[in-house]
């Protein structure tokens, strides 16, 4: 089978090794005469997977299993938006509003208590990220979303918290690029970007954090402590995604860890963002600051809209290239270039930009 140059935004591309153990796992997971989807949650085979993916997870983190606790949820970081809050915003919060969800986020925590946007790109519709934010030191917990799948802004650096706990939302560029994660008291991220499949929802929390930190009464399902007492097994888990969530952080130990993870995706971006600079009078990127420029999605505009669809379809008609059409809410053109997107698949598209415009121009 010929893959197609998949440039989705989510659920995304996934590495062909994982594909291939998962299509076996599915079919007979470990020589059980059963499928990973058939076993039990309880039983041994499957308490490995999961115990694996969590050690594997911390592993890639440069995190200790006695500073912090790996869960796997269901939800999406879309109920992360609420649990966050519902377990940790007592006084008041502290959010910074760079796009789309990080507006969701805030909407969610306006309805447990005080929620106080400290800095927000919606100045200019997104297209940086914040500097030089001043944080109060009494807040319960800074918020911030690391990366901007709409608007294709990208936090490169940590901000300065001081004391106040950092949480993150992380789901577009968990580990994309090497960070300092001990520097974050709470992570969240859905998998179906960058680590697996839709179904599964990532949090990676400091445990002191929860300790010290966590309100009481917090009802059963949203309470992060039943789950860590529980080893993300209160309820059934989402098995197979887990798994595959498993083999795509085998996957990234094996690619070299996150210093080749982001030398691989930093050369994929800039193959992109420099061929549009090249010919900004054509291509067209929505983020002028190179420093806030995402390497997961890059979004760009041409000189109408009509020459977009144009592009869009021309693209998928030619060489199946796919989910190269903009989010609905802003329009435009957005290649998404995950962690298992191929270099290959990016220099076809390069190939394809300049054909285009040369027929076009």
């Amino acid at each position: 089978m010929k893959r197609a140059y998949n440039f989705s935004a989510g659920p995304a591309v996934l590495p062909i090794e994982v594909l291939q153990e998962t299509s076996q796992a599915v079919l007979d997971f470990n020589n059980l005469g059963m499928s990973i989807m058939e076993i039990s949650h309880r039983s041994k085979d499957f308490e490995a997977v999961i115990n694996t993916a969590q050690a594997d997870c911390l592993k890639i983190m440069n995190l200790s299993t006695e500073d912090y606790s790996v869960l796997f949820l269901g939800g999406g970081a879309s109920l992360q938006f609420l649990m966050v809050p519902m377990n940790f915003l007592a006084n008041k919060a502290e959010y910074v509003n760079t796009g789309y969800w990080s507006k969701k986020a805030i909407k969610e925590a306006k309805y447990v208590g005080k929620c106080d946007v400290v800095a927000s790109s919606e100045d200019t519709n997104f297209n940086y990220i914040p500097k030089n934010i001043k944080f109060s030191p009494d807040a319960d917990y800074v918020h911030i979303t690391t990366n901007n799948t709409i608007f294709g802004t990208e936090w490169k650096y940590t901000p300065d918290t001081g004391n106040v706990p950092l949480i993150a939302d992380m789901s577009s560029d968990i580990f994309a690029i090497q960070k300092d994660f001990s520097k974050y008291s709470l992570i969240y991220a859905g998998a179906q970007k960058n680590i697996g499949p839709a179904g599964v929802t990532l949090v990676v929390i400091k445990k002191s954090f929860l300790e010290q930190k966590q309100k009481q009464g917090v009802a059963t399902m949203l309470d992060y402590k039943i789950h860590v007492d529980n080893g993300s097994m209160y309820n059934t888990p989402p098995c197979l995604p887990i798994f595959v969530v498993g083999r795509t952080f085998k996957w990234i130990l094996n690619q070299g860890g996150l210093e080749a993870i982001q030398a691989r995706n930093e050369k994929k971006a800039n193959l992109l963002y420099d061929f549009m600079d090249a010919h900004s009078d054509f291509f067209k990127p929505t983020v002028a600051s190179k420093e806030d420029r995402s390497l997961m999605n890059v979004t760009w505009r041409l000189n109408s809209e009509e020459l977009e669809a144009k592009f869009i379809a021309q693209a998928k008609e030619r060489y199946n290239m796919t989910n190269l059409k903009g989010h609905r809410s802003v329009g435009g053109i957005r290649a998404s270039i995950y962690n298992a997107c191929p270099l290959e698949t990016v220099e076809a598209l390069v190939k394809f930009m300049e054909e285009f415009m040369k027929e076009n121009k």
